[in-house]
């Protein structure tokens, strides 16, 4: 199971390439650092497996999976990331990976059991992602029962933040559609403020810090020139168990 590991950070990145490589011992295993560079990879190479984190440093997570997701409709996607909250793992579900792991209390063992285990053609989601799961599925007022998919992509962009003039740019929609929505949000909540909208947003981790907005960011990657991108973090094949 050819498999490409998309982690900024070198040092974890080493690690997932390790754990991957003693998994999955006659596989590919290919590492990138940023988003840009993870995307150049999956349209040139075969990948079935794509183990990811969420925080990157030019394109969010979510954007990158998506966007190899509807490439390749049938690529395993295990999320390994430190976020972990109500939005990031409503996103994850409606995304449909195999696996979601805690990488604040995540042990080597734990990483270990996921490849396996999602390679092996099965599902591997860590206990406090089922937690928060179970816990927004008994919730009859939890935000995706809430809001419209549109009025969340608004959300995402008002906690930003963005005005509405930006977020009508970026959507492709007139600022009296904007601030339609807004209101809409704010009468369903029961909010009289804005920044009633931004503290419930953040508070659910429905924001992109340091990133746009996962639809936005898709459009924009999807025609940035290669030439502007950064390299891949590392590249190698691993066709025996790497002894380190």
């Amino acid at each position: 199971m050819d498999t490409l590991i998309l982690e900024d950070h070198a040092l974890f990145r080493e690690a997932l390439e390790n754990i991957c490589a003693r998994e999955l011992p006659h596989a590919r295993i290919v590492g990138a650092a940023d988003g840009a560079s993870a995307l150049d990879l999956f349209r040139s190479q075969s990948f079935t497996l794509l183990v990811l984190d969420l925080g990157l440093p030019d394109i969010h997570g979510f954007a990158v999976a998506g966007a190899m997701r509807r490439m390749v409709p049938q690529v395993r996607i295990i999320i390994v990331t430190s976020y972990c909250d109500d939005y990031t793992v409503y996103r994850a579900e409606k995304l449909g990976v195999q696996g979601f792991v805690d990488k604040t209390v995540a042990m080597s063992s734990e990483l270990r059991s996921a490849v396996a285990q999602v390679a092996a053609g099965s599902v591997y989601f860590c206990a406090r992602f089922l937690r928060i799961k179970a816990a927004r599925l008994s919730n009859p007022l939890s935000f995706d029962k809430i809001l419209s998919d549109r009025e969340m992509a608004i959300l995402v962009l008002i906690a930003t933040p963005f005005t509405d003039g930006e977020i009508a740019l970026e959507l492709g929609i007139s600022p009296s559609t904007v601030e339609k929505h807004r209101f809409n949000m704010l009468r369903k909540l029961g909010f009289t403020t804005t920044a009633e909208l931004v503290r419930f947003a953040r508070d659910r981790g429905i924001v992109e810090t340091g990133s746009l907005n996962p639809n936005l960011a898709e459009q924009t990657i999807l025609v940035t020139p290669a030439a502007s991108r950064r390299s891949c973090g590392s590249a190698r094949d691993t066709t025996a168990p790497n002894p380190s």
